[in-house]
């Protein structure tokens, strides 16, 4: 990110819509020379790309830029250097963005620039869910917490992972490489909804795929 270095101010940040600690304002970051700081700039950045819904990150390839410091929570929080970004449409927008690459690392992408975000685990939570029919026939439709609706299926799969202590952890694929993890209230509603298919192994029906424990990516389709 060539440009001018530029010092955020506590009230550039402040209109970002995060909690900055005067003890935190102020760092140095290069191109921040636009009002409103690295979050503004990064704010224009995507209105200036049209403002879709979900923009076509995966074909966007704009040079790396480094980590200015963005990071997403085990709850889903995100933050920037350490402080909550409380403005919603300023997450969901820098959510439109987020991209999974071949690495395994998250990357917030623009037109013109690719930055870090660092994901404590998943970057969006599953927190509630519709059962539509029963056996076979059933089908699985969640909500995350920033509204993105999937049906569970071969386009979006679950998988059934487990967790050190032995316990369930579902992950369901939203769109790329990008997954959400269920709520513990979720998951317990899921392990109601367990039964076993004709090999005996024990999962989940959704839309025609069937989903076991540690399944690979993309169930077993049947």
């Amino acid at each position: 990110m060539g440009g001018k270095s530029h010092k955020i101010s506590t009230d550039e940040a402040k209109a970002g819509g995060i909690d900055v600690p005067a003890a935190i304002a102020g760092p140095t970051l290069s191109g921040a020379s636009v009002s409103g700081g690295v979050l503004g700039r990064l704010e224009a950045e995507l209105a200036a790309g049209g403002g879709k819904r979900t923009p076509p990150v995966e074909l966007w390839n704009p040079p790396y830029c480094g980590d200015i410091g963005l990071a997403i929570a085990r709850d889903g929080t995100w933050s920037y250097r350490g402080s909550p970004i409380r403005r919603m449409p300023l997450v969901q927008l820098f959510a439109s963005v987020l991209r999974r690459d071949e690495d395994g690392r998250h990357y917030l992408v623009t037109p013109v620039e690719k930055v870090d975000v660092m994901v404590e685990d998943a970057p969006f939570l599953a927190v509630e869910m519709e059962v539509v029919s029963a056996g076979r026939e059933q089908t699985l439709i969640l909500r995350t917490n920033l509204d993105d609706v999937v049906r569970v299926g071969s386009a979006h799969p679950l998988w059934l992972r487990l967790a050190a202590d032995g316990g369930l952890k579902p992950y369901v694929l939203v769109r790329g490489r990008l997954e959400a993890l269920l709520t513990r209230a979720l998951t317990y509603d899921l392990a109601e909804l367990m039964v076993s298919d004709d090999e005996g192994r024990l999962g989940l029906w959704s839309a025609g795929a069937f989903f076991t424990c540690d399944a690979a990516p993309g169930g077993d389709v049947s």
